[in-house]
C-alpha cells in the first residue's frame, strides 16, 4: 500500500550522494539475504528476509523491540551459533559465499565481519593489549608491527589523541564512550571488511553518542557498516540505507532519505511517526 503523506517526525537527514540504489542487483551488494530465516526452537524470529546490503555504505536496521533486528545482524557473522536451538533457513551470502555453508571457517568469517556490541566490553587488559589482541591471535608477534597496528586502529577509531600517552593503562579505566571507541579500534585491528554495530550508543551519554556517530561518518566508504538502532533520529543521521523490520518481517528497505520522508508502506509511516512501536 502506498502513501503520499509526509511523516511528522522532526529528523535531521543529511544530503548524501549515494552511488547505488536499493534495488541494485545482487552483484553490487556485499551481504545478500535470500528468503533468510532465523529460528529459536520453533519460534521464527526472522522471517524469510530478502535484502541486499550495499558495499562500503552504512545501512541502519530499525524496528520495535523484539522485531528481529539484532538477530538478523548477529546472523551475519554467526554469533547466533552460540545460542542453543538456533537454526537458519534460506541463504545469507557474504562476498557471494554462503555464510552457513559447510566449509565456512567461522573464525575467519568473524575476522572479516567485526562486531561492536550494545554495551562496551573491553578486556581487563591494557589499552594496547586490547587492540593488539586480535592481531596476536592471527600470529603477529613483533612489537613494532603490533605498535603500528594499535596506533593505526586507534586513529581510525578517533581515540589515539586521548590515549596515546597511556597505552599501558587498564582499559577499564576509560569512560564509557572511550571504551566503546576502543572496542571499535579492537574490531578494526584485524582489518575487517564489514563492521556490525548492535545499538552501539544505547548505553552512552549524548556527548559520547556524538563521538560514535561522527566516527561512523569517518568510516563511511572504508567499510560496509550495518547498525541496529532503536533511535530513528540516529538512523536518519548516520545511514545511507534503512531497513525496517516488524515481527521478523522486512517491511521496507530503501534510501534513508526516501524511507523517512516518503515511505512506501503505511506500516513504515506509522512506525516512524510514533503511531506504534
Amino acid at each position: 500500500m502506498t502513501t503520499t503523506r509526509s511523516p511528522r517526525l522532526d529528523l535531521q537527514i543529511p544530503k548524501r550522494n549515494v552511488d547505488v540504489q536499493p534495488d541494485a542487483p545482487e552483484k553490487s551488494a556485499h551481504i545478500v539475504a535470500r528468503d533468510f530465516s532465523v529460528f529459536y526452537g520453533s519460534n521464527e524470529a526472522v522471517k524469510k528476509v530478502t535484502l541486499n546490503i550495499p558495499r562500503a555504505h552504512v545501512t541502519a536496521i530499525i524496528g520495535p523491540s523484539g522485531c528481529g533486528k539484532s538477530t538478523l545482524l548477529r546472523a551475519i557473522n554467526r554469533m547466533n551459533d552460540l545460542i542453543p536451538g538456533c537454526r537458519v533457513g534460506g541463504q545469507l551470502l557474504f562476498d557471494g559465499q554462503d555464510v552457513y555453508g559447510r566449509n565456512v571457517d567461522v573464525a575467519s568469517l568473524r575476522q572479516r565481519v567485526g562486531m561492536v556490541f550494545q554495551k562496551p566490553n573491553p578486556f581487563p587488559k591494557s589499552i594496547f593489549d586490547n587492540v593488539a589482541y586480535g592481531p596476536r591471535i592471527l600470529g603477529i608477534r613483533k612489537r613494532s608491527q603490533l605498535s603500528e597496528i594499535v596506533e593505526r586502529s586507534l586513529i581510525r577509531a578517533a581515540l589515539w589523541a586521548e590515549v596515546k600517552d597511556r597505552l599501558g593503562d587498564n582499559a577499564l579505566g576509560l569512560s564509557g564512550g572511550q571504551q566503546q571507541r576502543l572496542c571499535i579500534a579492537r574490531a578494526l585491528a584485524v582489518d575487517p571488511d564489514v563492521l556490525l554495530m548492535d545499538e552501539p550508543t544505547s548505553a552512552l551519554d549524548p556527548k559520547s553518542t556524538t563521538h560514535i556517530e561522527d566516527l561512523i561518518g569517518e568510516l563511511r566508504g572504508q567499510y560496509t557498516i550495518s547498525i541496529v538502532t532503536h533511535n530513528m533520529q540516529q538512523a536518519a543521521r548516520v545511514s545511507d540505507f534503512t531497513a525496517f523490520l516488524y515481527e521478523g518481517i522486512l517491511v521496507e528497505f530503501g534510501l534513508t532519505e526516501s524511507l523517512f520522508t516518503k515511505p512506501t508502506e503505511k506500516q513504515t509511516e506509522d512506525y516512524i511517526t510514533g503511531r506504534f512501536g
